[in-house]
């Protein structure tokens, strides 16, 4: 796989000051938040992948057995000879061959672009994303939007952008319709998206699956104040927060909190300032907002895609939903 674009010591500051200023106004707030795109470096890629592996957490099973099943009927339906396949947020890429080997199968030539903001994500997709005749990969490092753009500039090639693994559901309503707007601007009319719903269902399979019982997902929100004291130069003692996943009916979210066990203060170098938490002070994390069918047609029509097919489970636990770009 080679490297169409690195992070440069530039860009490397830029991110820096990024994450200093974003954790100062998180942390500033009333109600005290974090953002998710900052638990992703090399420990919290680690981690999110033995969540993914881990028996209550049933999303990347269910989706996988999606793919597995549609892959054909997938490639049936964009017929082109040669595709670019986009992936945002590739994780360990053993979804993603799924995927392009449907296209392969059908012997069409697939250039394969993952991208994500974590090197090391790519580094370990590598050994899932084998050499394959007719088959090219280069890795993106860049946040989603910034890669796009790049990619957009260099081919005008049909494009089938991935984005599995329910990760639009990080996003409240007003923020996933606005991300897919941006989506579908670096996009080209007919271009398509393959995108990952996880649906409303019981609160106990949700619960179960935000709190493993090996504690994986604690450790993965803790791993963020673990990079806060490394990066920006932060006091924090995570054996004095416990990690909370809950399920909110009225937004339809399951959300992800650390709790502080006892009154502190953590000071952060970076930011010359000193922040008082009290005792059980719900520093917020995450948000997994849950669709249904009508949720995930109404958003698809809002921004500016037609809805081509929807994958599902047996169960109905999850959606892989196909839409087409359109633009007049």
């Amino acid at each position: 796989m080679s490297i169409l674009r690195e992070v440069s010591e530039n860009q490397e500051s830029e991110f820096l000051e990024e994450f200093a200023i974003d954790v100062l106004t998180g942390l500033s707030k009333t109600e005290k938040k974090l953002s998710t795109k900052y638990f992703y470096d090399d420990r919290g890629s680690d981690l999110f992948q033995k969540i993914t592996q881990h028996g209550d957490y049933y999303l990347t099973r269910t989706e996988f057995e999606i793919l597995l099943q549609s892959g054909s009927k997938l490639a049936s339906l964009i017929s082109h000879e040669e595709i670019d396949i986009i992936e945002l947020g590739a994780g360990d890429g053993h979804k993603s061959e799924l995927v392009i080997d449907a296209f392969l199968k059908e012997d069409r030539k697939v250039n394969y672009f993952p991208i994500d903001i974590s090197a090391q994500a790519l580094k370990q997709m590598q050994a899932h994303i084998t050499h394959k005749s007719n088959l090219s990969v280069h890795g993106i490092v860049a946040d989603y939007l910034e890669g796009l753009k790049f990619l957009k500039q260099k081919s005008k090639r049909r494009k089938l952008v991935l984005f599995l693994g329910s990760n639009i559901g990080n996003f409240d309503r007003a923020q996933s319709e606005s991300f897919l707007r941006q989506l579908w601007k670096h996009l080209d009319n007919d271009d398509y998206l393959l995108i990952g719903f996880d649906l409303k269902k019981d609160v106990e399979k949700l619960h179960a699956a935000y709190n493993d019982s090996s504690g994986y997902t604690r450790d993965f929100n803790l791993n963020l104040l673990d990079r806060i004291n490394r990066e920006l130069g932060g006091n924090f003692n995570k054996e004095k927060f416990q990690h909370v996943g809950v399920f909110n009916p009225k937004l339809g979210a399951m959300e992800s909190y650390l709790l502080p066990k006892e009154k502190q203060e953590v000071y952060i170098e970076e930011l010359e300032h000193l922040f008082e938490f009290e005792a059980y002070e719900p520093l917020h994390l995450e948000y997994s907002f849950k669709y249904s069918k009508e949720d995930i047609e109404r958003t698809c029509q809002h921004t500016g895609f037609k809805l081509k097919e929807h994958f599902i489970d047996k169960e109905e636990l999850f959606i892989d939903s196909l839409w087409q770009v359109v633009k007049r």
